[in-house]
């Protein structure tokens, strides 16, 4: 039997992006609340960075159909530009110790992204969660290819 800890999910999405902006992009408040999005009709209205190990933040989504929004925090565990991003990630419907990795490996002039989300309460909330990932690295791409334009 699974137990909730031994949850994960792991999605990717090649961007044709530098390591470098990619991993800029997680970390840069305005980008942030254009591209984490986890479903259509979402916003996001308020984002706070401190882009350092042992930093926090916060992204606050908010859907249009509900008066409060649901903030999203972390602390940031481990940096290496262009190469691994690795953080908690605590929300309404996160579990204690939920960690994220973002892998960014430099492939055919661009980047392949591999967000690697643990630990969940159940297998219905890590797969709203993979749904959730899968449209923030989409609008990833989006923000980013209109941002080279």
């Amino acid at each position: 039997m699974t137990t909730a800890t031994e949850l994960s999910l792991e999605v990717s999405r090649h961007l044709p992006h530098p390591p470098e902006q990619v991993f800029d992009a997680w970390l840069d408040p305005a980008m942030l609340q254009k591209f984490m999005l986890p479903a259509p009709h979402m916003s996001v209205t308020a984002t706070e960075n401190d882009p350092r190990v042992g930093g926090t933040f916060k992204i606050v989504m908010q859907a249009p159909d509900v008066e409060e929004g649901w903030p999203h925090t972390g602390t940031y565990l481990e940096m290496d530009r262009a190469t691994k991003l690795r953080f908690t990630w605590v929300s309404a419907y996160s579990q204690e110790d939920s960690e994220v990795t973002l892998t960014l490996v430099p492939r055919d002039g661009g980047t392949d992204l591999t967000l690697r989300h643990i630990r969940f309460p159940d297998e219905e909330v890590r797969n709203n969660h993979e749904g959730g990932w899968t449209l923030i690295l989409q609008a990833l791409d989006g923000v980013m290819a209109e941002a080279t334009v």
